[in-house]
């Protein structure tokens, strides 16, 4: 809002005889709606200029804002084109940062805290590309307050100036279609802008509500005594969102998680009246003497890290690698397993020169009625479905002779000295990979789920880890079951839901100790690398948030996403993606689900563009409502949005199942039975998948009766006759686990090509 609101009882500033910290008596939330952005009371009303065309004006537009009459212009401190206004006369004050839309980062995380979005058009093309890739990730996002300039235009008659602006009216009505064109052109016009921004209603970004956050107005970096590539951040800025407590983790965005040793309260440099700085110190002293710690004159210490309430850092479960294995036998234990070893021996006839190891495994008629009824070796194994296992067998091992092989004949060959071009191979290369990305994902669509069997390994080898169900969807399943060694380095709550609501019940009625809203606070960041405190030197922003209790330990998050209009390159399940969930960015290689009601969950082999899937991987925990985009890197360096959507839960236990379907031909039908080929190559491969339930394509039902011959034919029952151009189909089950491949570091993309042409899309806003 644009009025001035009077600091409550929560505050106990100077100014209303408030008694420190003893005063808290209003809850966060409430306490941050009695205070007005902008006002002296609130931080400054933050407003991030977006320009959306390569030629809209984003410096006019700024030296227009800063032309203001009664208004003091203070320069940002490091950052280039930004710049704060204060305005006594309305009792408010702006800052304005400038973000170019090319660079995605810096968009996205401004957007995270920004107040306002001031989009600067063109007047005449209104928006380009980019403009436009940078809208569908703002919509995704979740859109603050926001407002439309177009400067420029001056130089076309009144006549065509009308019809250009009903022209870029109807350019944007897509992407906003209540919105209203500000034309900025003279400091009158500019002057009813301000007022609009800081008279319009707030949109809350609900990730963001319930987390203290700031945008870094300074920043110093103090060398540890062990190193000087890592030490203490000493970061300032006014806190926005919730009451900040020093005890609580902080999330530096693009940077990673890290605790504070204490908050300090140095004079509000964007002060509208140096009695409010007097007021605050008052209270900021009475402060200090409740926590008995003192600095400075002019910096007072709000206070202090306490190492028993502090939050950890751990992220991770350091598993046991003995946990659950069994003890070591006793020597009663290994006398009766020897005794038993003996009795167990067998003679058999072995041929002259048979070592003892190679008599162990000649096995007689009894041994080979063991195999028949289907008892497999525990040892064999296969790590990646996707890949076949090659099965080399080696002929005659036993005898001694044996001719060694003839060196390869060489033939000399004239090679031309005309290479081929380096780019052209690479652009190939690419061009064959997506071709056949492009011809499994047509395959999957037609085929779904279908494999050939293997003829070089039995089938009851390579689907060994698979199970056959009655029913998938009312078939049980343990979640408990099989669990892989990551399972041990992860966090799980007994109750989510639970614990979500009682966590926000404590935001919303709770009184938190700490630094208020509206403050202007100094944050000693710990154990800080000097990286971050280059680039912000270079003109990067420094986005900061508090984390709520848990959310720096890793977890399976489930995320629900939808394709997004503008991308259509196939996505193969355990890509690299890159994610922004919340306030997070990490790299991560996901798995594709179905989305149902269900407690087993269909695996989907690719992203498909007609339906909502769930995307499930390892990563930090993070309490929903929260938005989340999924961006493909090209090799280009340019990074291409693919999918958007929110989090759906952090659960372990939502169990994705891998369906594999083989497939048979009937050879020879008769009334209800028919025999069946192509599906297994072997008699035992047959008797091994003997209790798994077949069905056809046409929709019959049956089972496998027994074996025909050696080569894999069957006699099959079904309920009904079968059609000569029906196939037999049986399935298999398997649950899949996503890959411990989570990544803090995401790579800075590269401007997108303000050539490229993006065609508007109905976007789904975040809120």
């Amino acid at each position: 809002g644009g009025g001035s609101g009077k600091r409550g009882a929560a505050v106990g500033s100077g100014l209303d005889g408030g008694g420190g910290i003893h005063a808290l008596q209003l809850c966060p939330q409430v306490l941050a709606e009695k205070r007005s952005l902008g006002s002296r009371d609130g931080p400054p009303h933050l407003v991030v200029l977006v320009p959306l065309h390569s030629k809209a004006a984003a410096h006019d537009t700024l030296r227009l804002l800063q032309s203001q009459d009664s208004a003091v212009v203070h320069s940002d401190e490091g950052r280039a084109g930004g710049f704060v206004l204060l305005c006594p006369r309305l009792k408010q004050r702006w800052r304005f940062v400038t973000a170019q839309a090319g660079d995605l980062h810096a968009v996205l995380d401004l957007a995270k805290v920004a107040d306002s979005l001031l989009f600067i058009l063109d007047a005449a093309d209104g928006l380009d590309g980019a403009g436009e890739h940078c809208l569908s990730c703002l919509f995704a996002q979740g859109l603050p307050s926001y407002a439309l300039a177009v400067p420029g235009g001056t130089d076309l008659p009144p006549k065509k100036r009308i019809d250009a602006r009903k022209k870029l009216a109807k350019a944007v009505e897509k992407r906003f279609p209540e919105a209203k064109l500000f034309p900025l052109n003279t400091e009158q016009e500019s002057s009813l802008l301000l007022r609009h921004l800081a008279a319009q209603k707030q949109r809350h970004l609900a990730f963001r509500d319930r987390r203290a956050h700031l945008l870094a107005y300074a920043a110093e970096f103090v060398p540890g005594q062990e190193s000087d590539l890592v030490g203490t951040l000493k970061v300032s800025g006014f806190v926005r969102g919730q009451t900040l407590d020093v005890n609580s983790l902080v999330h530096i965005v693009g940077h990673g998680d890290f605790q504070m040793s204490q908050v300090d309260a140095p004079p509000d440099p964007l002060s509208l009246n140096p009695r409010v700085v007097k007021g605050q110190k008052r209270s900021q002293d009475m402060e200090v003497q409740v926590r008995g710690s003192s600095m400075e004159e002019d910096v007072k210490v709000l206070m202090k890290a306490d190492p028993s309430k502090q939050e950890s850092l751990q992220s991770e479960v350091v598993p046991d690698p003995m946990e659950g294995e069994q003890t070591w036998p006793t020597e009663e234990e290994l006398q009766e397993a020897e005794a038993s070893l003996k009795e167990n021996r067998r003679v058999v006839k072995v041929p002259k020169g048979t070592s003892k190891y190679q008599a162990a495994w000649i096995v007689d008629d009894e041994g080979s009625e063991k195999d028949e009824d289907g008892d497999e070796d525990d040892d064999i194994y296969d790590d990646d479905d996707d890949m076949m296992e090659e099965a080399v067998s080696q002929e005659g091992e036993s005898s001694e002779e044996e001719e060694e092989p003839a060196e390869e004949e060489c033939e000399t060959m004239t090679v031309s000295e005309c290479l081929r071009d380096d780019q052209y191979d690479e652009k190939m290369e690419e061009d064959e990979q997506m071709l056949e990305k492009y011809k499994q994902e047509r395959m999957d669509e037609m085929f779904p789920d279908e494999v050939d069997t293997p003829r070089d390994i039995p089938a009851r080898v390579r689907f060994q880890k698979y199970r056959g169900l009655k029913s998938f969807r009312t078939s049980p399943w343990d979640p408990k079951e099989n669990l892989p060694r990551d399972y041990a380095r992860i966090f799980q709550f007994q109750h989510f839901s639970r614990t979500r609501k009682h966590l926000f019940r404590q935001i919303e009625k709770e009184e938190t100790e700490g630094a208020s809203v509206g403050w202007y606070v100094t944050l000693h960041i710990c154990n800080v690398p000097v990286s971050v405190m280059e680039s912000f030197k270079e003109g990067k922003h420094l986005v900061l948030f508090s984390l709520l209790p848990h959310e720096q330990k890793m977890s399976v998050l489930n995320f629900l996403v939808r394709r997004h209009p503008s991308n259509s390159e196939p996505v193969r399940a355990k890509e690299e993606l890159i994610f922004h969930c919340g306030f997070r960015r990490f790299r991560a290689s996901p798995l594709f689900s179905q989305h149902t009601s269900a407690d087993k969950h269909k695996l989907e082999r690719f992203l498909r563009p007609d339906a909502a899937l769930v995307v499930t991987v390892y990563a930090p925990i993070t309490f929903p409502p929260a938005s989340v985009l999924l961006f493909k890197q090209r090799s280009n360096g340019i990074h291409d949005l693919i999918a958007t959507g929110s989090l759906l839960s952090v659960d372990p236990d939502r169990i994705v199942i891998k369906r594999l379907v083989l497939s048979g031909h009937p050879f020879k039908i008769f009334t209800k039975t028919a025999v069946v080929r192509y599906m297994f190559f072997n008699r035992e491969d047959v008797m091994w998948f003997k209790p798994v339930e077949l069905r056809t394509k046409w929709g019959r039902r049956g089972h496998i009766k027994e074996p025909l011959g050696t080569h894999g034919h069957m006699k099959c029952h079904f309920d009904g006759q079968l059609k000569s151009q029906d196939t037999v189909l049986l399935n298999l089950y398997k649950r899949v686990f996503p890959k411990w491949t989570y990544d803090p570091h995401v790579p800075e993309p590269v401007p997108w090509v303000r050539s490229e042409s993006v065609l508007p899309v109905e976007e789904v806003e975040m809120e």
